[in-house]
């Protein structure tokens, strides 16, 4: 299946009150719509710039978790609403999510036009976060049954470890989708060579999308670095370096490519190497995690 991926260049911005965050995302969403996105792609911690909705928390690092947290079934009423709008899929910012035991993840949340939602909360923690921020790893790694395809997510750190989008990939992924926030280019570096060997490895595609900007009120996410990607193997019918696309370093912006799931099936069956069927040779290549496989059709 061939559509438009939108993937976000994304500012964290100082917001005045709701009604900005409202008019921001509407306008983000509105302009992917007028690209011909089928899917939007927003960053992990994106969600963050809710936390200068409460001026009290916004500059303390672990009061802004329970701001950011108590307006995420807000926003994403707004993402279904939006979704369905617009009738596209959409990757939510990632959020800092609490749960009943007073801990908290960082999650991502799919919407899909029909009003299903994913969700696939980060699975191995940074420093930061364990050390400072006091956030914890989730729990199922998934993979999306959706109407483009089946994707997969991988936040950021997650996509530096294969055998996470190796099971996704065993698992039927065709579409990996990697939201990111780094605060310097080492970061995106690593998140980006992360992305394009996920890609190579499951021969598939890699949509990566990073926080971009300054938010100096902000002890979370106040210095943020990154160019979107999109990425594929380097292989068949792609581009020999496996660069589908980039954006420009640092500019809010969205990037756009029409990809075609056709072309996974089709490498996956007789690519010039065949790096799924190969994994199994690899010592070792048995052990990985489970997959839960949600319908969101």
């Amino acid at each position: 299946m061939s559509f438009i991926v939108a993937a976000a260049q994304y500012p964290i911005d100082r917001l005045s009150d709701w009604e900005a965050y409202r008019a921001k995302l509407t306008g983000w969403i509105e302009r992917a719509a007028d690209g011909g996105a089928a899917l939007a792609v927003f960053p992990e911690y994106g969600a963050m710039e809710l936390a200068s909705l409460d001026p009290a928390t916004m500059g303390d690092l672990h009061g802004s978790l329970a701001t950011v947290s108590a307006l995420v079934p807000r926003a994403d009423a707004l993402h279904a609403d939006l979704a369905q709008r617009h009738g596209m899929h959409i990757l939510a910012a990632s959020a800092p999510c609490g749960l009943t035991d007073g801990c908290y993840v960082n999650r991502a949340r799919l919407f899909t036009p029909a009003g299903a939602v994913g969700i696939q909360d980060k699975l191995i923690m940074t420093r930061f976060e364990r050390e400072e921020w006091g956030i914890g790893g989730g729990g199922s790694l998934r993979l999306f049954k959706t109407e483009l395809g089946n994707i997969g997510i991988n936040i950021c750190y997650d996509s530096e470890f294969p055998l996470i989008a190796r099971a996704q990939a065993g698992a039927g992924m065709e579409l990996l989708l990697v939201p990111s926030c780094t605060e310097a280019e080492h970061g995106y570096w690593r998140v980006r060579h992360g992305a394009q060997a996920r890609a190579l490895e499951g021969q598939c595609y890699a949509v990566h999308a990073p926080t971009v900007g300054m938010a100096p009120w902000s002890p979370a996410v106040d210095s943020n670095r990154g160019a979107a990607g999109i990425y594929a193997p380097p292989d068949g019918p792609f581009p020999p370096s496996g660069l589908f696309a980039v954006g420009e370093m640092d500019a809010p912006q969205w990037l756009f490519g029409t990809i075609d799931l056709a072309h996974v099936a089709a490498l996956r069956a007789d690519g010039g190497v065949l790096n799924m069927r190969d994994w199994a040779e690899q010592p070792g290549s048995g052990a990985l995690p489970p997959v839960e496989v949600v319908d969101l059709r």
